[in-house]
């Protein structure tokens, strides 16, 4: 039986064109037709299905052009609009960076002896739940090795037990330890193997040989390897090496390996910072200034030695100190180098510099006179002589004679010689109201009062006259003495030579100011014999060494409190300058707040303990009279 389509049924093989249908077909119901004009098509399908067919088509073709649409904005946006930023986190991804462990460049002394150099040290960490031993047992075998702080009642042994049971890991047992401490502990870990809870890291450390001795001048390097005081602070550009980063990628298998690692690219230089301290006289004048102190029970002192040539600082020394190795264990107030922090009145250590001022005007000789009434007034101010009660008026005094006895009165007189508006030229021509440029960091600027009110006022010229109502640092008192010393010039102080191979030639040299001329050398030359009085039957006496010829000048002075001076509190000090016939070398000394006692007493016997070293370090011949 077949299908015929003109009839809408079934056709039976054997009716062989019969147009009429047999018994199975002849009751089919018809159904629809599809219109169609060609004869033998086949039916075509509903009309309601024809539209899904077509909106489904639509439909599906729609999702792929805005799916297609949509990654190709996609695209847009990640290869066009965030490809830079994709790429930059790709390669941060897959590329690392790093700078290896370089050691900071040793700093030594004018001799080459080390004052700060890099080393390994290590810190013991334990884990007491990793022992495989008892806690007593690694404490019996730690404690001989290992220096820790024992507390008061405790052996080492048991202070060990003690930190074993602060924690079951992680305990720091001791931190900073040298190499040979490191080995013996290494040698115990593999003799007792296993013994496991017992970890060395191994650490890069500043280390200062020389303990506080130079700690005032050279600082300290922090945690981080940044300095934080001193020349490790100010000179941070030249001690840290310079080298080139490494550059890591990650391999298919996760390891990083470096890129394009040049031959010897590890290779270190052999420069070294090179300061202009002696070390021996830094030891001198730190034993004599400390004695001195703990004898007067004074708050702090400095001592400052200076070749006057060049500005070059042999020693500069500040109590009390610190350890630059333990810096942690000090407050902060002992990292600041006071000599170049803090401003003071230089009182009458600051005469021979007026005098020099007034003979540089021509208003005053070495033997114009003055009348010394020991106590005079400024309007309703009272101004007199230190020994006013005991010596009294002296009279008529020569200006070698006020300086001698350091004559408040007498050195009123002299300035008033001079146009106040001149004289405060001169004061500011000297560096008054500036700092002395030193290179050691956190210099503080002199104090000097404003020019009107200085001009206006006659007392701000009286007590200016004699060392008071202005401030300086000691160490720009130095500078201001060096130029008496060396002929008028004003030189800058500083501590760095530069930096200096292993063979001590030259690598660099920090570059200095050009002196600048503030005295003739006729005027320096007659404030030094005037001041070689003040030590030769003066109130320098104690400054005397016995075939040298010496000038100084005492100080004694009453500290500025609260608007006023305080009438106990005082300063002392002693400048003196060596020798007189060939003046090279400035050495101050300052104490803060002795109890009893003057420069003469206080400051003058530490300044000359400190020549005699010098005398036996710089070979300086006896002075021919």
């Amino acid at each position: 039986m077949s299908y015929d389509p003109r009839f809408d049924r079934y056709r039976s093989p054997n009716s062989k064109g019969s147009k009429q249908p047999d018994d199975r077909t002849r009751w089919a119901k018809p159904t629809k037709m599809a219109i169609s004009g060609k004869p033998g098509s086949p039916p075509r399908p509903p009309m309601n299905r024809l539209k899904l067919s077509k909106f489904r088509l639509w439909a599906v073709w729609a999702v792929l052009m805005l799916g297609g649409l949509g990654l190709a904005v996609n695209l847009f946006y990640l290869q066009v609009t965030r490809g830079p930023a994709l790429q930059k986190q790709a390669e941060q991804q897959q590329t690392l960076k790093t700078k290896p462990f370089v050691p900071r460049r040793p700093i030594i002394d004018r001799n080459g002896n080390v004052l700060a150099i890099d080393r390994q040290v290590y810190t013991l960490y334990a884990h007491p739940k990793l022992f495989k031993h008892t806690k007593a047992e690694i404490a019996a075998s730690l404690a001989p090795m290992v220096p820790i702080k024992v507390s008061a009642g405790n052996t080492a042994e048991t202070e060990l037990l003690q930190k074993f049971n602060l924690a079951e890991t992680g305990i720091t047992i001791a931190d900073s330890l040298a190499q040979e401490v490191a080995d013996q502990v290494g040698r115990m870990l593999i003799k007792n193997s296993p013994v496991d809870g017992l970890e060395l890291v191994r650490q890069q450390q500043r280390f200062y040989p020389q303990q506080e001795l130079v700690a005032d001048v050279l600082g300290y390097v922090d945690g981080e390897r940044k300095g934080q005081a001193g020349v490790e602070y100010s000179q941070q550009n030249l001690l840290e090496r310079s080298m080139p980063s490494i550059q890591f990628s990650k391999s298919i298998d996760g390891h990083w390996l470096p890129d394009r690692l040049t031959a010897g690219f590890v290779q270190l230089d052999d420069l070294k910072l090179q300061l202009t301290i002696d070390s021996r006289l830094q030891r001198v004048a730190r034993i004599a200034l400390r004695e001195k102190m703990e004898k007067h029970g004074a708050k702090r002192g400095t001592v400052i030695v200076m070749d006057a040539r060049n500005g070059e600082l042999l020693s500069m020394v500040a109590e009390p100190s610190y350890d630059p190795n333990q810096y942690f264990n000090f407050g902060l107030e002992r990292y600041k180098n006071w000599a170049v922090t803090d401003v003071y009145e230089p009182g009458s250590t600051f005469k021979a510099i007026n005098v020099a001022i007034a003979m540089e005007a021509g208003v005053v000789k070495p033997n114009s006179v003055f009348n010394d009434e020991g106590r005079i007034y400024m309007g309703i101010w009272p101004i007199q002589n230190s020994d006013y009660q005991s010596a009294g008026a002296r009279g008529p005094s020569t200006v070698t004679e006020i300086l001698k006895h350091s004559s408040n009165v007498g050195m009123v007189h002299i300035m008033r010689t001079m146009k106040s508006s001149l004289y405060y030229q001169a004061l500011e021509k000297l560096g008054l109201g500036q700092s002395a440029g030193t290179d050691l960091p956190f210099e503080v600027t002199s104090q000097l009062k404003n020019r009107e009110q200085f001009i206006n006022s006659p007392v701000e010229v009286a007590t200016t006259a004699f060392g008071q109502g202005f401030s300086i640092t000691p160490i720009q008192l130095v500078q201001l003495n060096g130029a008496l010393a060396n002929g008028g010039k004003l030189v800058t102080p500083h501590v760095v030579r530069g930096l200096f191979d292993r063979e001590g030639q030259a690598y660099w040299k920090l570059p200095r100011a050009v002196p600048k001329q503030v005295f003739s050398p006729k005027t320096t030359k007659q404030v030094l014999e005037m001041m070689e009085t003040v030590v030769d039957g003066g109130t320098g006496k104690a400054a005397q060494i016995p075939g040298y010829r010496i000038a100084g000048k005492t100080g004694t002075a009453q500290k500025a409190s609260g608007g006023g001076y305080s009438n106990k509190a005082i300063i002392t000090s002693f400048v003196g300058i060596m020798p007189v016939e060939a003046p090279r070398y400035v050495v101050l000394a300052v104490i803060d707040e002795p109890k009893g006692g003057s420069g003469g007493t206080v400051a003058a016997p530490i300044v000359e303990s400190v020549m005699e070293a010098l005398i036996s370090i710089e070979k300086i011949p006896p002075s021919k009279k």
